[in-house]
């Protein structure tokens, strides 16, 4: 009988775990979807730079019993500008949204809130990026629901669009405050 050379059947065998590993992934029920560890423990602590005049988002502003996003953002980030009016839209029905200015400079920060409005109850700027690493932000924009107690409730990594926050975000805000399952 003919010896079979293990090299030879490593290539197939390394494929089809990965054609596995793909088709697994691809099957979850949200395949977009990115999990936070966070989710379900109090977030971070806050630590930003002042911008400006405006009020500075602080640690505090995550625990005083009221829910609230927590909106990654930065002026170079055209997926940012694309959801600024639906942050706009959701500041102005109630909810209170505290802003992470990230990895920007001053000038251009001010520059996009002159220009598209800041719907923001708070805001700081971190500029290199250390809250937004203890938040595990890996990319713009990025929102977080936070509960009233500091708690992290859910993440959603992408610009939010209606059909997000219609069907994830308010849903979020829902269980935050108790009224969901």
């Amino acid at each position: 009988m003919p010896k079979i050379n293990p090299l030879l059947v490593l290539p197939p065998v390394l494929l089809a775990g990965f054609v596995a590993f793909v088709a697994v992934g691809n099957f979850r029920e949200d395949p977009t979807a990115m999990p936070s560890a966070r989710a379900g423990h109090q977030a971070p602590v806050v630590a930003l730079e002042p911008m400006g005049e405006r009020t500075l988002f602080t640690d505090a502003m995550l625990r005083t019993g009221e829910v609230t996003l927590v909106n990654f953002w930065a002026s170079w980030c055209p997926p940012c500008r694309a959801e600024h009016p639906l942050v706009t839209e959701l500041a102005e029905s109630g909810v209170t949204i505290l802003g992470v200015n990230y990895r920007d400079t001053p000038e251009r920060a001010d520059a996009y809130l002159e220009d598209l409005g800041n719907p923001y109850a708070a805001i700081g700027a971190d500029p290199r990026a250390r809250m937004g690493l203890d938040w595990g932000v890996v990319g713009l924009p990025e929102t977080f629901v936070v509960d009233g107690a500091g708690n992290i409730v859910m993440r959603f990594a992408g610009p939010l669009t209606e059909a997000v926050i219609a069907n994830q975000i308010r849903p979020a805000i829902e269980r935050a405050q108790g009224g969901g399952s």
